[in-house]
């Protein structure tokens, strides 16, 4: 089971979904396009976010894709490691998927994603070549060379594991 914390930015308010189930579809994701468990990855952690803008542009690229996409890794802890201190996953919005598909596949995903203006950011193929990440970007970037961001996270001495 999961607890899932969803932010609205549009109504500025942080929605809370409780005693999910690993197959249940992901709030405000399309039909079962995006599980918990996909949604998940790897990751231990009871306690999972996202945006509602994030599930808007996974909705937009599946649809524009117009087929199922396997997603791979999606969220993670900072602790959980992965991606050093920078990281979108952390933030819960980001995905990387196509894992299992052909090189044409996935880049059709990525011109999908590309193609909806909804990502903040779609990784060049060359930087990704077995897999497309894509994320929903606000503020100031943590990463050097980007358009936009979330600021770099550390743990806090103190700070509530779950």
């Amino acid at each position: 089971m999961a607890r899932l914390l969803v932010y609205d930015a549009y109504e500025n308010k942080v929605y809370t979904y409780a005693n999910l189930r690993e197959n249940d579809p992901m709030p405000y994701s399309t039909g079962t396009t995006l599980r918990v468990r996909e949604f998940r990855g790897k990751s231990g952690s009871p306690v999972l976010w996202t945006t509602i803008a994030a599930m808007e542009a996974w909705n937009l690229t599946r649809r524009k894709y117009g087929r199922g996409i396997p997603v791979g890794y999606a969220f993670r802890r900072i602790w959980e490691g992965g991606h050093g201190t920078r990281s979108q996953h952390y933030a819960g919005v980001s995905l990387d998927v196509g894992q299992s598909l052909t090189q044409s596949e996935r880049t059709a995903i990525y011109n999908a994603a590309r193609g909806t203006g909804a990502w903040g950011y779609v990784e060049p193929l060359s930087q990704t070549p077995t897999w497309v990440h894509m994320d929903r970007r606000y503020g100031t970037p943590a990463c050097s060379g980007t358009t936009a961001g979330y600021p770099t996270l550390r743990r806090a001495a103190g700070a509530a594991t779950s």
